[in-house]
């Protein structure tokens, strides 16, 4: 190891306070890796809950691995440094397990070059009994692994403090028995939620079209998503506080989980279903005895307005004089008191999420905001002192025509007028996607809109507001776009073609089309009643029921959200359609 490399991973744990190490030997070590930068790595809650599930167990230590940045990675190639643990500066190598948390496609890559440079072979076949497994869970595991299934040992579909220590238990058993490999990720394959694509087959009719999933006999036909009943039995705050972060020493705080709006774009609000909320006195006692260090709380949630306490919870932290902000906010749940609570703690932008600008596209996704929602937000940041308003927005869905980005447009003027009415002078940001369908979702049927028609539409937006004073257009790569809707609904044979891309150095675009393959054409539409890759998975509800979604989008139906005793999708007991 270099001098430059390891001072600066101590530089890193000394910017720290909260962080375990543990004498080597002490424990057995589990490897953590999150694929990216520690900027956006430790921003990420889910890291911290399980970094503080599987330190509580008593005989493993959890140590992280990150992506270094561009120069430090320069160092570790040069010199053939392997990637070390920030914990003990361990090799990822040394470690028996490495547990990965995947929220992003656009960081395969990343986790491809990790393993790599740490000498553990990406390939899962290519690994041997005294190599560790690598275990991959997180929002992309559960809803599609299939283009990871040729790295991964195993995956975690749903929610990893209902399934990481039944994993590590299976783990540790099966290396102290001195079991084959084979046999391991066996047993591993009878835990609910643990998906072994080992003894999962593709199949493939003469066209090469996918047809199906055969699965060994030795295991379940279908993995079933596990998902925490009891949010409260388990952590739900920062584990380690630092100023490295994108949330500068932050005190994140969950207060609920999952959706109940039943937006048919939202991957989260179908397989993090059903909505839960944490208790408020538990909360507040976390919040009272925060680290020192906190500049601030941040309320986390999927739809934090929608928790069912916010105005005791934000009006107490008023109170108590303890700044805070808040995730996401929904424009029809906000209100006077709401708004000055996120202005006195020194919030100066209002984030809305009108997701798309005509009456019509926003029942076709089941938004539920209207413009006159929008139009009181504005007003209400502009009350409370709040000089900026920022929007998102999608381009490209379902039944999309350039006639609602014209509407879009005129949304988007008339929103500025009423914060000039408002005697709001601050900047209206706009920030703009491509929309990419996702699977478990009503419109995972749903083509990619071609990229010259996006184009197009983007072009439209950025003309319109080219000269506007205090109009901000943000957008995002196409290429981007189009390389992550492939990904996100891609079978092995884009993780086969993945993993060629990365050892021969090469865009996987230009694989693909070495392959015949066009990449556009892969983002294409699927036809209803076809196989798809992820259909062995179990979210809770059925198939019939994404499709009565679907077609209530393409009528511009609406659908309630979730409530008690409701049984529409089934993840709460058995459907009553």
């Amino acid at each position: 190891m270099t001098w430059e490399l390891k001072n600066a991973l101590k530089e890193i744990v000394a910017r720290e306070s909260g962080a375990q190490v543990f004498a080597p030997g002490a424990r057995r070590p589990v490897a953590f890796i999150y694929p990216n930068t520690y900027h956006l790595g430790m921003s990420n809650l889910g890291l911290h809950i399980l970094y503080q599930l599987i330190n509580s167990r008593g005989d493993s230590a959890c140590e992280r691995f990150f992506l270094p940045d561009s120069k430090l990675l320069a160092e570790h190639k040069r010199t053939k440094t392997p990637l070390l643990s920030l914990e003990t500066q361990r090799p990822l190598a040394d470690f028996e397990v490495i547990c990965v948390m995947m929220s992003f496609e656009m960081d395969y890559t990343n986790l491809l070059t990790m393993l790599a440079q740490s000498n553990v072979k990406p390939e899962a076949a290519a690994r041997g009994a005294k190599e560790p497994l690598v275990i991959i869970g997180g929002p992309c595991a559960t809803f599609n692994p299939e283009p990871l299934a040729g790295v991964a040992d195993a995956f975690v579909i749903g929610e990893g403090e209902e399934t990481v220590n039944k994993l590590l238990d299976a783990v540790y058993e099966a290396r102290d028995k001195g079991l084959p490999k084979e046999d391991t990720l066996l047993e591993l394959a009878q835990l609910s939620g643990i998906y072994v694509p080992r003894f999962y087959e593709p199949q493939y009719d003469a066209g090469g079209m996918f047809c199906g999933m055969l699965a060994s006999p030795q295991v379940p036909a279908s993995v079933k998503r596990q998902w925490v009943r009891e949010l409260d039995n388990y952590p739900q705050t920062s584990a380690i506080m630092t100023d490295a972060t994108e949330f500068e020493n932050m005190y994140i705080v969950e207060v609920a989980r999952g959706c109940g709006r039943h937006c048919r774009f939202c991957m989260a609000g179908y397989c993090f279903r059903k909505p839960r909320a944490r208790d408020l006195e538990l909360l507040l006692a976390k919040i009272r005895n925060r680290p020192p260090q906190t500049k601030k709380v941040g309320l986390m949630g999927a739809a934090v307005s929608d928790y069912p306490y916010i105005k005791e919870l934000t009006q107490t932290l008023v109170d108590e004089q303890v700044p805070f902000t808040v995730a996401s906010l929904r424009a029809d749940t906000l209100d006077v008191e709401l708004t000055q609570a996120l202005a006195a703690s020194g919030q100066r932008t209002m984030t809305v999420a009108p997701e798309a600008g005509s009456v019509k596209m926003r029942n076709i996704i089941n938004k539920g905001i209207t413009e006159e929602h929008v139009f009181n937000a504005i007003e209400l940041a502009a009350a409370a002192g709040m000089k900026n308003i920022k929007l998102y927005y999608m381009l490209g869905l379902p039944g999309e025509a350039d006639s609602d980005i014209e509407e879009m447009i005129a949304m988007i003027g008339r929103v500025r007028e009423k914060m000039d009415a408002a005697l709001n002078k601050g900047d209206l940001i706009i920030s703009v996607n491509g929309f990419i369908p996702k699977p478990f979702t009503p419109f995972q049927w749903s083509p990619l809109c071609d990229v010259k028609t996006l184009k197009r539409r983007f072009k439209m937006l950025e003309t319109a507001f080219k000269k506007a004073k205090h109009i901000q257009v943000q957008t995002e790569s196409l290429k981007e776009t189009v390389l992550q809707a492939v990904l996100a609904r891609g079978d092995r044979r884009i993780g086969a073609a993945l993993l060629e891309a990365f050892h021969r150095e090469m865009p996987l675009q230009q694989v693909l089309k070495e392959q015949g393959l066009d990449i556009e054409e892969l983002a294409a539409a699927y036809e209803i009643g076809r196989p798809l890759p992820w259909q062995h998975l179990d979210m809770g509800f059925t198939e019939a029921y994404l499709i009565s979604e679907w077609r209530k989008a393409q009528r511009e139906e609406f659908t309630p959200m979730c409530f008690d005793l409701c049984r529409r999708c089934g993840v709460c007991g058995e459907a009553q359609v």
